[in-house]
């Protein structure tokens, strides 16, 4: 097929593009409509990461460029995830997705309750934060035939309200954005109005919450906030059984010394032996 005297065509124009070229060429032109209709900068999930590529916070993906996530978002994983979020909003805040995260606290159960609205949300207030407060931790041991270990933290919080009671809570590793999740540790959080939430980073160990094992406190009158608890001991002969361990050592230091008949120090005294003629 002679493809330089085609009818048509002129002099010095470029050749018949193929199917790359046209592939290229309409993914450009589909960027470019979407860039018009949709504005990209107001899309919550989009984020120029500092590699200069574009992500995607709901779905995790990497792109190279804006009409990849475009074209992202018009695709099954995305719009199943949109979903996916949308009832989980949904069944969250009773049908109204219209709810701002940042000034709103955990819904309480039942409508009405301390001054909520009609969907069972209580507005959280704004509070002028004074900074962190003092604490002092201290590692407890708790002697035989238990031998478990624990922590006993004490929160100083002299500037708060006559009404303001603080309160603690467990943490996982994967609840918190502040570092890498690691399974091995967890968190114990304090927080209180109007200082800022602190939290310590502890073994991501079962607490045991017996009657006497966990305590915790509010003294109003010296504004300290006492929280104690003891770590449940591994089963019996695991790694890291510190209490098989020591009940171990205990009965070897107590059971009766064997004696070695090939050591001199501890073989016992000859007797002397008769002989008959």
């Amino acid at each position: 097929m002679d493809f330089q005297n085609r009818a048509g065509s002129k002099p010095g124009a470029a050749g018949v593009a193929g199917t790359s070229e046209t592939n290229v060429a309409r993914r450009e032109r589909l960027r470019q409509l979407a860039l018009e209709t949709i504005d990209i900068a107001k899309d919550p999930y989009f984020m120029k990461n500092h590699l200069g590529s574009y992500e995607c916070k709901l779905c995790l993906t990497l792109h190279t460029n804006e009409g990849s996530y475009l074209a992202h978002t018009q695709g099954k994983k995305h719009q199943t995830n949109l979903a996916r979020r949308a009832a989980m909003e949904a069944k969250e805040h009773g049908g109204d997705r219209r709810v701002d995260w940042n000034t709103l606290r955990r819904p309480r159960a039942g409508p009405g309750l301390g001054g909520a609205d009609g969907n069972g949300v209580v507005p959280r207030r704004q509070v002028i934060k004074i900074g962190r407060p003092g604490y002092q931790v201290t590692k407890i041991y708790d002697p035989p035939p238990s031998r478990q270990f624990g922590f006993l933290f004490e929160i100083q919080y002299p500037e708060v309200g006559v009404d303001v009671t603080p309160r603690h809570r467990f943490m996982s590793a994967y609840e918190q954005q502040v570092e890498a999740p690691n399974r091995d540790y967890q968190y114990v959080v304090f927080a209180a109005e109007p200082y800022e939430t602190i939290a310590f980073k502890i073994q991501s160990r079962e607490v045991d919450k017996a009657p006497g094992r966990f305590l915790h406190y509010w003294d109003p009158d010296l504004k300290k906030y006492t929280l104690q608890f003891l770590f449940k001991n591994e089963r019996f002969g695991g790694r890291g059984d510190r209490e098989g361990q020591m009940r171990r050592l205990d009965e070897r230091r107590d059971a009766p010394e064997s004696l070695n008949p090939l050591n001199p120090y501890q073989a016992p005294s000859l007797e002397p032996t008769y002989v008959r003629h």
